[in-house]
């Protein structure tokens, strides 16, 4: 099967991280990434905003709702390796969206963008109320009378972070950008050391036993540890920029070990520290008057800003495909930018619910990109549905366990959300 991928140099970034869940779309990276640094750059691209939720997420499931983060972790690194080999049957494949068109065609291509634009979008939603949440509990302020509109705190700092992230969004370029944002793995260490250092040395503690398990708060652990791992639409590009591609397997199995070790260290400290009392982001549980608390949330308020514009950019660059060549331009682009950041505000502003919004995100769209269309595309390219073998019962399973945790994640948080709404 032979199709034009068109390849776009300015894209080719040395670092991989949240963002490239957005460039994942474009072509990849020249291949002449070593295997340290395609590690480097998967443990990026998986360490992102999640590490904030894994406490609420086992205090929402229990003690018991770990076995669930190391079910996830298993099924997603084994859905890596299936993208592995769906790319392995064409050389043309440069990109998740083209692994979708040669499973179902155009339809399958539409499906993965969709898929892949929607949670760029809502993630960078995530990051508004992020900062919202965690500025306001640092410094609290009263409701603000501006033009007879009676504004909150809170609503206050999303608009200011909006503000200050739209100068970002204009940049046209990924490569510089990117070097600003690859931080993922240096932040999400500071933040597990910075938090840890809070209990152990600064007085929280670990005294909380915490509970065996939540049956009702399963689905939302489930969807919380989904969205941890979510990096599948990225892993062509790190496949296309690697020097030697027979090593990807073992670049997916030091970035699933170490990562995952990581969720579950942050999941376990923070669960003792604060028990069912922990909150959907760890931050807003600590104790504002010591260092090591304000290293960690000063780390997650500079992260999302650095990394907004790389989030955001790709869905105007896909919207301006839509447009008629005459519009294609420096002002549209702008002006579409723009609009973005202004949506992603309004939506911020009236759905401001960060563990039900990355929960919805979790079930609906990372359960989606990362475990059902891995499976299905390459139940299809490979033809393997046509045997009935042990790896086609068992992507089977997959399947259908990854179709049950996206309806009733997808279920609950939407109740949720309309619930606080």
């Amino acid at each position: 099967m032979s199709k034009k991928i068109s390849y776009n140099p300015s894209l080719s970034v040395p670092f991989l991280n949240d963002e490239e869940k957005a460039i994942a779309s474009y072509s990849s990276a020249k291949n002449t990434v070593s295997f340290f640094r395609t590690c480097l750059n998967g443990l990026n691209t998986i360490a992102g905003v999640g590490i904030l939720s894994v406490p609420y997420a086992l205090a929402t499931g229990g003690w018991l709702s770990l076995a669930l983060l190391f079910s996830i972790a298993a099924a997603a690194f084994y859905t890596g390796l299936l993208i592995k080999r769906c790319m392995d049957k064409d050389s043309n494949i440069r990109s998740y969206p083209d692994i979708g068109e040669l499973a179902f065609g155009k339809t399958g291509r539409l499906i993965v963008s969709v898929s892949m634009y929607t949670e760029l979008y809502l993630v960078s939603i995530g990051f508004l109320i992020l900062e919202g949440d965690n500025l306001s509990n640092m410094f609290p302020i009263g409701e603000v009378q501006i033009a007879g509109l009676t504004i909150g705190g809170k609503q206050i700092f999303v608009i200011m972070v909006a503000l200050i992230i739209l100068p970002t969004v204009w940049l046209d370029n990924l490569s510089l950008l990117s070097y600003v944002s690859a931080s993922g793995v240096f932040a999400s260490v500071l933040i597990i050391v910075s938090i840890t250092w809070t209990a152990t040395f600064d007085g929280v503690g670990f005294h909380h036993k915490g509970t065996l398990v939540h049956w009702n708060g399963l689905p939302t652990a489930v969807s919380l540890y989904a969205f941890c791992y979510c990096a599948h639409p990225v892993f062509p590009t790190l496949y296309n920029s690697m020097a030697n591609k027979h090593q990807f397997s073992n670049v997916l199995i030091v970035c699933f070990v170490l990562t995952t070790v990581g969720y579950a260290s942050m999941a376990i400290v923070g669960y003792l520290m604060f028990g069912d009392g922990a909150e959907s982001q760890i931050t807003l549980n600590l104790p504002l008057d010591k260092v090591s608390s304000k290293l960690a949330i000063y780390t997650t308020l500079v992260n999302p800003i650095s990394k907004f514009a790389l989030m955001a950019t790709p869905i105007t660059n896909a919207l301006k495909d839509l447009l008629p060549k005459t519009y294609k331009n420096r002002v549209t682009s702008i002006l579409l930018s723009t609009v973005l950041v202004m949506s992603t505000t309004v939506v911020a502003l009236a759905v401001p619910f960060f563990g039900s919004l990355m929960s919805l995100i979790g079930a609906f769209l990372s359960v989606t990109a990362s475990i059902l269309l891995p499976c299905l595309c390459y139940l299809k390219i490979s033809g393997t549905y046509k045997k009935f073998g042990c790896e086609t019962v068992a992507i089977v399973m997959i399947i259908m366990i990854a179709i049950v945790m996206a309806i009733s994640g997808t279920y609950i948080s939407l109740v949720e959300i309309a619930h606080n709404l």
